[in-house]
């Protein structure tokens, strides 16, 4: 390698490497399991090749001993973890009001295979996470991952130790944050369901003899679909506000 780069050049770009690697493999769109390993692997080398020249200026140099630099790179992979599982986290909203809508509207028995998690989901979790995706890539907030790659070495310089504590609060914030979100999101079927359940009590209190269960249910999934349909448009604005909300806590 002496002949077309130094040790330390390739030892910084190992660096960036094992801090990249993780967040292309956990961001969302790029990171997703129908995209072949080799593209995102690809893809993290060549973001580590492009920021090189923005951050070589703070490399350390090469450790004298092995134990030293498996500890940097141990390092900068929990970092990499670190920042795209947070990213991920965020996503969790869409399937959480999924299922909230799928229980209400009693489509929890209607599973299919999800292609960003190893097990199936709900129908409707599956279609929300999907739009999320598509949401992400069609109004370019898959600039802001690129962005939160580059500012990273702001936040978590090399030279000093991985922030564990706040790490972890603010992975907490985001977990209680996705779902407070996920709930607010299918707040219009929640409350149809409310009203609906009451309404179908009376009805069966006032005509016991009247089979409401054969009724209700067919009502119910027709009416909770049309109110999700009416309010996919406002679901995909206010989710994407607050994921670029997130992201600029990085970018």
């Amino acid at each position: 390698m002496e002949a077309y780069a130094t040790a330390g050049q390739v030892y910084a770009a190992g660096l960036i490497f094992a801090r990249i690697g993780p967040m292309v493999m956990l961001i969302p769109g790029i990171g997703e399991n129908p995209v072949p390993a080799r593209v995102r692997l690809a893809f993290a080398l060549l973001m580590a090749l492009v920021l090189y020249p923005l951050v070589s200026a703070q490399m350390p140099a090469v450790p004298a001993s092995v134990g030293a630099m498996f500890g940097q790179v141990i390092k900068e992979s929990l970092i990499g973890l670190m920042i795209g599982a947070i990213m991920r986290m965020f996503v969790g909203s869409l399937a959480v009001t999924g299922e909230i809508i799928s229980n209400q509207t009693t489509l929890s028995f209607s599973q299919t295979a999800n292609p960003a998690q190893a097990q199936p989901s709900t129908s409707v979790g599956t279609f929300l996470g999907m739009v999320g995706v598509v949401l992400i890539m069609t109004t370019d907030l898959h600039h802001l991952f690129i962005s939160a790659m580059a500012r990273s070495y702001t936040l978590f310089p090399l030279t000093k130790p991985v922030m564990v504590n706040d790490a972890g609060q603010l992975a907490i914030q985001t977990v209680s944050r996705s779902f407070a979100l996920g709930l607010q999101l299918s707040a219009p079927v929640v409350v149809f369901a409310m009203v609906f359940h009451i309404a179908t009590g009376l009805v069966g209190r006032v005509m016991p003899q009247f089979q409401i269960f054969f009724v209700a249910s067919p009502l119910m999934v027709l009416f909770g679909l049309s109110i999700l349909a009416l309010s996919i448009g406002v679901i995909g604005m206010v989710w994407v506000n607050r994921y670029r909300e997130l992201l600029r806590v990085f970018a």
